[in-house]
Parts: C-alpha cells; structure tokens; sequence
C-alpha cells in the first residue's frame, strides 16, 4: 500500500479557513492533509521507550577523514559544500529507493538523504542531517517519508557523529549557515534545491567537481578491497543465472535480470546499473535493459551486470554465454575475435599507458579480424585504421573507469582522464561485436549475434590484476563451467 493511500481516512474534520481557524484542539500537519486532534498528537507522542543505536565507528571514518583533508587542501582557502541529494520521485508520491551521491558518500560514508557536508578553509568539517520524526513531534505518524513510525528509525545527531565520527549538526540550521557563509565557496551542484538557491554559482563549484573526480581516479587499499567484494558477488549471480537458465526458456529475459538482481540485494546494496540480459539479437542492442524478450536454445545471453556492495563500489562484468551449453561455430569465430580483442587491451593496462592504449589495441584486433572474415578490405582508402570503418560493428569505446560510480569519476578533465594510468586506478576492459539481424553487410549465419567480453581491471606498480578472473573467459572453459553448474544442480544439459 502506498505510504499516503489513506492519509485523508479521517471523519468529523472542522472547517478551516480564515473566517474558522484552527482552534488549539487540533494539529496542522501540512497541505492536502486534514488537521490531527491534539489529544490523539499528545497520545502518539508519548510513552514510548528510547532506542539507542550503536553499530560503532564506520571501517571507512579513517579514509573518509583523510580524503576530506586532501580535498581541502587542493582547494585551499576555499569553503567546500557537498550535498548528498534527496529522494527522487518514481511516480507520483512513490519514491525510488535513495542511494546517496557517490562524492558526498566518499567523504562521508553517510547513506541517510538530505545531508550536507560543508569543509570549512581550515579542514574543519560538519555534517548537516535531517533528522527523522521521532515521538517528540507530530511528525512521528503524520510525515510519510520522514516519520519514524512509517520509515523506520533514523540515526540521531550524536549516534551520526560517533558512527562516521564526523561532526554533526541537525539541517534545520543549514540554510542559516549557507547564508552566512563568506569568502570563495564551491558547491557541488545538482544535489540540493536549497544549496543551489542559496550560494551563487561560480568558477570554484567546476574546480571542486573536478579535484573530487580526479581524487577519486586512484583507489586505496580499502576502495580496492570493497571492488573486489562487489566482483565477488557479481560472480555468484553469474553462477546463479547459468544454473537458472532452463527455468528462464520459454520465460524470458525477465528471469536472467531478476536471479542476478536477486543476488545483488542479498550480498550488497543494489545492482549497480541496470541490469542488461540480451538474449539472440537484443544482445546487439548496446543498452538492452527492457529484458522482456524470450531466451531461446541455440541462441547467445549477452548478461552485462554488476553488484553494487553496501559502500556503494559496483562491479562491471560482461559475459556472453551459450544458453545450450554449447557455442555454434559461427558463435564461436565471433567470440574468440572479440576475446583475442578484448586479451590485447588487457595486456596494454599498465602504468605510465594512456587510457586509450587498451582500446586502441583491442580495436586493431577487431578491425582485422572483420578483414580477416571478409566483412572489411584492408584497401589503399584503409579500413585500419584511418576510416574506422570496424565501428559499424562495435560503436562503443572499450574502457571506462571503476568505482563507485560505473561510469566513475566522469568530472575529471580529459587531460586528466585520458592521461597516463596510475596504480590504484581501476578500469574495464570490454570489446564488442554486434552484428544487427538485418545489416546486409554481414555473412547472414553471423547476423543477429552480439558478443561482449568486459572485465574489472586493476593497475598495479607492475603490470594490472583482474579483479574478475574467477569468471571464465575462454569458451571451452565457459562451457565446461556451464556444464558443471548444470550437473551439480541435476539439470538436464539438452536445452
């Protein structure tokens, strides 16, 4: 039931209006809502036993304390607020579930809406919450999304300071603050209505997007950890979609997004992007996530998904899998070209590479490749690599980096970005072939098949690690992998 269904399901309301106002035996709770006799107020606020929360200091307050000292001191003399963002509307007055903005929660790991983080010149910070409606106040039954009785208890002023041990202050004071704020103030835009209004707009607010973008390029020792918790968990989604894949035929697509995302919920927070499972043609489709088409044998399910774990760093794995078991042999041309693209951009994540080093390499395996098979001539005019004329088949780039966000740190600037890679950065490396089922250019057994291989990539001091490499890649191992799970769950291998 939607939380505001029956908020009006009140009898023997008094007429309110200028000529009859609210007498003090009743409560105004806000618009389009009927106002609450004051003994029932009196009677819900009172009488109820105090609940402490004590879950100890977050394992990331550390970090938190000192990428908030970096920040600051790369933009010194400056006043840096960074909201967090409130809850986004689904429909109506249903809301999405929040997740809180990937830079606030890097300096926070706060994951209650409506914060804001300000970082005073001199390194000191505060952190402005909104407090839940708890039994001191009306708010407590008649709020539908900040009252504890209809969302659950929200963490107090001091529980938030001892928890994120950051200091903290209720939000009822901010706009006062923001007001009275001077000198050079940068503002992470798009966030907070009443932060955006509040402070001008200048210079400093692209500085402070970009200096927390390219201070979140290198991951630490911790960044790193919770990466390779979430490709952990994405890894035990893909196993659990193989072994749910004779259940999905004659279901549908819907089955593969909704095991995966089963999974995320259980080991993490969410998924972290929209799952894309694209089974025969729609895996053409870069950003199938409609998932409502039907998973039939002989054809190939193209599963792009990541598990998004409770610090919020998401993983993002691609695997282009047989969904008899077995890969034709057209299927099996298409998918060691693109696995033979996708060893050579591996091979070139290293530090002191530039980012498009990877794909580079993975593209001038592809484009020969399409040569190779007769859909291109490597004439005078040059399919390779001047006219690019492979990107009728592969249209998307092959990295991009990996954090907390997918698309991580995309503020940076592209002299930055683009640049060198450094130990700590995180990137995927993911090359693709799609053959659209009605491109007269291509072989007619090899139109309609989509084949990407993506996996998470670590740079290191001396070379790169793959975080995701408990995932087969190889298409024999693929489906000897396939056929294990199968034969431990009893399933029939004939689909």
């Amino acid at each position: 039931m939607n939380s505001n269904e029956h908020a009006n399901d009140q009898v023997d309301v008094p007429d309110v209006s200028a000529e009859n106002p609210i007498s003090e035996k009743w409560v105004f709770v806000g618009a389009h809502r009927p106002p609450v006799p004051r003994a029932l107020v009196d009677y819900m606020t009172s009488q109820w036993e105090q609940i402490t929360i004590d879950t100890g200091v977050h394992q990331a307050a550390a970090h938190c304390a000192r990428r908030r000292a970096r920040l600051s001191e790369a933009l010194e003399g400056r006043t840096l607020v960074v909201p967090t963002g409130s809850f986004k509307v689904r429909s109506n007055d249903t809301d999405f579930r929040f997740r809180p903005g990937s830079d606030f929660f890097w300096l926070t790991s706060s994951h209650e809406p409506d914060g804001v983080l300000i970082v005073q010149p001199n390194g000191q910070a505060t952190l402005y919450i909104e407090l839940g409606g708890d039994p001191s106040t009306h708010r407590f039954f008649t709020d539908s999304q900040y009252g504890e009785l209809w969302t659950g208890r929200r963490p107090t002023l001091d529980e938030t300071q001892q928890h994120l041990s950051l200091s903290t202050r209720p939000r009822s004071e901010l706009a006062d603050v923001l007001k009275s704020l001077s000198g050079q103030v940068a503002v992470l835009r798009g966030y907070d209505r009443l932060v955006d209004q509040t402070i001008g707009k200048n210079d400093d607010d692209e500085a402070l997007a970009n200096t927390l973008a390219h201070l979140r390029l290198t991951k630490d020792d911790y960044e790193i950890a919770r990466l390779q918790e979430a490709v952990d968990a994405t890894v035990l989604g893909f196993e659990d979609v193989v072994r749910s894949l004779p259940s999905a035929i004659g279901r549908g697509e819907r089955v593969i997004e909704g095991i995966f995302n089963l999974r995320a919920r259980v080991e993490g927070n969410d998924v972290g992007y929209s799952t894309i499972a694209a089974s025969g043609s729609h895996a053409t489709v870069l950003h199938w996530t409609k998932n409502d088409g039907a998973v039939i044998p002989g054809e190939l399910l193209l599963l792009d998904a990541g598990v998004e774990c409770h610090d919020l760093y998401t993983a993002d794995v691609t695997r282009t899998l047989p969904i008899s078991g077995a890969f034709t042999d057209a299927q099996r041309t298409l998918y060691n070209l693109v696995l033979k693209a996708q060893e050579a951009g591996i091979a070139a994540v290293k530090p002191g590479a530039k980012f498009m080093d990877a794909h580079e390499a993975a593209m001038a395996v592809l484009a020969q490749g399409l040569v190779e098979l007769g859909i291109l001539s490597n004439d005078e005019d040059g399919a390779l690599p001047l006219a690019q004329l492979h990107r009728r088949y592969t249209l998307h780039g092959t990295s991009h980096m990996l954090g907390i966000d997918v698309h991580d740190c995309a503020a940076a600037r592209n002299e930055r970005y683009l640049g060198e890679l450094e130990p700590g950065y995180v990137l995927t490396v993911e090359p693709g072939l799609y053959f659209q089922a009605n491109d007269l250019t291509v072989p007619q057994h090899f139109r309609g098949i989509g084949i990407r291989i993506e996996d998470d990539v670590l740079v290191t001091k001396d070379g790169n690690v793959v975080l995701s490499a408990a995932l087969p890649r190889d298409p024999e191992a693929i489906e000897s992998w396939m056929a294990n799970i199968w034969a431990a769950s009893n399933l029939d291998l004939h689909l």
